[in-house]
């Protein structure tokens, strides 16, 4: 596809070209999920040549890793704000896991950062990336330790991470295949998660996370 952009000289300009290739990757994301976008798509999609596109992002997964950040601190910024209306337990629960489960994309990021989207990319992408993880985990966790009764703040970063890396997991088995989607049709036994609600399990990692590391740390004081 032939190019439909001046060439960026001002640094609005930039701005703009780089949000418009974060903007063609997030949504080539939400439609066919993050590890079938490539970097000439992304290209295509913003009406760039790809020799263009990395004038802005080194690499495909480093347009990743930036949407990634995005993506955790626009989550940061939803879920702070309920867990500061929460009371008790269980709404602290809900709250976790409804919103994480209301962010396929940062779910489908989640199963990439580790495994790929931070093996490619410069030392200033990863820290910024790794920054935001960092500020945005300590300020939920703190959110969820006022909120829970008996949770510590050490805790609350240890449930925060935790709902993270199960629904990294859980993500791509509530969303499989096409050919695993089929399977599943013809055999329904085998879906062990694809049949389940998503937030539905993520709610219960929650319970279970947060009730097993209070009784964890209260079993270690009584030995």
């Amino acid at each position: 596809m032939k190019s439909t952009f001046l060439r960026a000289r001002r640094p609005e300009q930039k701005q703009q070209r780089r949000e418009a290739i974060l903007a063609a990757a997030r949504e080539l994301a939400l439609r066919d999920g993050v590890r079938n976008v490539t970097l000439g798509g992304v290209a295509v999609a913003v009406g760039l040549a790809k020799s263009n596109v990395v004038r802005y992002f080194d690499t495909r997964e480093e347009i990743f890793l930036v949407l990634a950040a995005e993506e955790l601190r626009a989550w940061g910024e939803e879920l702070g704000g309920r867990l500061r209306a929460a009371a008790g337990a269980d709404e602290v629960i809900d709250a976790v896991a409804e919103s994480l489960a209301d962010r396929p994309l940062l779910c489908d990021l989640a199963g990439h950062w580790s495994t790929s989207l931070e093996h490619n990319v410069s030392i200033e992408a990863a820290r910024e990336f790794k920054t935001t993880t960092r500020t945005v985990v300590a300020e939920l966790a703190a959110r969820c330790a006022a909120a829970y009764p008996g949770l510590a703040e050490s805790e609350g970063v240890e449930l925060i991470g935790g709902v993270l890396g199960f629904a990294a997991v859980l993500y791509p088995s509530v969303n499989p295949p096409p050919a695993l989607a089929a399977l599943y049709a013809q055999e329904p036994e085998l879906a062990m998660y694809h049949d389940k609600p998503f937030a539905a399990q993520l709610r219960r990692v929650v319970q279970v996370l947060a009730a097993g590391l209070i009784a964890t740390r209260d079993a270690g004081r009584e030995r």
